[in-house]
């Protein structure tokens, strides 16, 4: 893995939390010392400094940086003070609140991620809004979009076993589950893409492309449509090769007339301890021309120079 965002090392929460104090007291706050500690320490190393400043101050961390801070770049900063599970919880709940179900943000979170990842956000989610996750995503999404997703939720995916006598056999089934009969055998699809590991699957879909003479995310593309489609092809892409996925997800959100940031700053916040340089290098590849360029392209103010300072290692 290949983050832009590192532990701070020597690391003094007691220090940070003064410094934070010292930029939100008095006329004015000091946005660029907010910026400069937060995008500079890791999401543990920013729950102690909370911790710290909580303790010394008698004050909420959180509470005073919303109260200072407004819009995008307030945005920006409650999400780096939130626990990834809790903020990914957050996230899924905005997604099915309301009218309508925001999909394109359940594929993104859910498709993305292993066993422990998905169970932690369920017991955030629960703990957040006294309700189960699963019980959510089933009441707000039908058919085998459904299907798939409560399969990912359940956690059935056996992580470790790796065997390559497997994977021409496995390879088959998912051919004659799509390419090779009429119409296609969805639960099959799903049963064989949430149940192996990332390493079985990456084997599988290797004898999959000599057996069809084309990848199965081709394939995906010519038997499946709409949701179903886009939560088979992102596991799909994310076994394949996950930072070329969060790099077309960036694109995405930054495509057209108006940018989603909503999902630019899921995204940048969730990505940038974990892969954001690896991602980086895969969107200059596909689009010709850096990642920065087109944050900076999208964004103004103190909201540009937090994600900038995300991004660039």
């Amino acid at each position: 893995m290949a983050p832009t965002v590192h532990p701070v090392s020597p690391f003094d929460p007691t220090s940070d939390a003064s410094n934070l104090r010292k930029a939100m007291k008095g006329l004015g706050t000091d946005e660029d010392a907010i910026i400069n500690i937060l995008t500079s320490r890791t999401s543990s190393q920013r729950q102690s400094i909370m911790a710290e400043y909580n303790h010394t101050y008698n004050r909420d961390l959180v509470k005073d940086l919303k109260k200072e801070l407004h819009g995008k770049f307030e945005d920006v900063v409650v999400a780096l003070m939130t626990p990834l599970p809790a903020y990914l919880a957050e996230e899924l709940h905005h997604a099915v609140s309301g009218k309508g179900t925001n999909e394109k943000t359940l594929v993104e979170i859910l498709c993305t991620r292993d066993n422990a990842s998905i169970r932690s956000i369920k017991d955030a989610y629960e703990l957040k809004y006294d309700k189960k996750l699963d019980d959510v995503v089933k009441s707000d999404t039908s058919g085998d979009f459904e299907d798939f997703l409560m399969s990912l939720l359940a956690c059935v995916r056996d992580e470790e076993s790796f065997d390559p006598a497997l994977s021409p056999h496995l390879a088959e089934k998912l051919y004659k589950a799509g390419e090779g009969r009429k119409g296609t055998d969805e639960e099959e699809l799903r049963r064989i893409l949430v149940s192996y590991s990332y390493q079985q699957l990456k084997d599988v879909f290797s004898e999959y492309h000599k057996l069809a003479g084309k990848t199965l995310g081709e394939a995906l593309d010519d038997e499946l449509s709409g949701d179903l489609r886009d939560a088979m092809k992102a596991a799909y892409m994310c076994i394949q090769n996950q930072a070329v996925f969060f790099a077309q997800e960036l694109h995405a959100a930054m495509a057209g007339f108006r940018t989603r940031n909503r999902a630019l700053i899921r995204l940048v916040v969730t990505r940038c301890e974990v892969d954001m340089q690896e991602i980086k290098l895969q969107y200059q590849s596909l689009y010709q021309r850096p990642l920065e360029k087109d944050i900076k392209g999208d964004t103004s103010g103190d909201y540009r120079k937090i994600l900038m300072a995300l991004v660039v290692d």
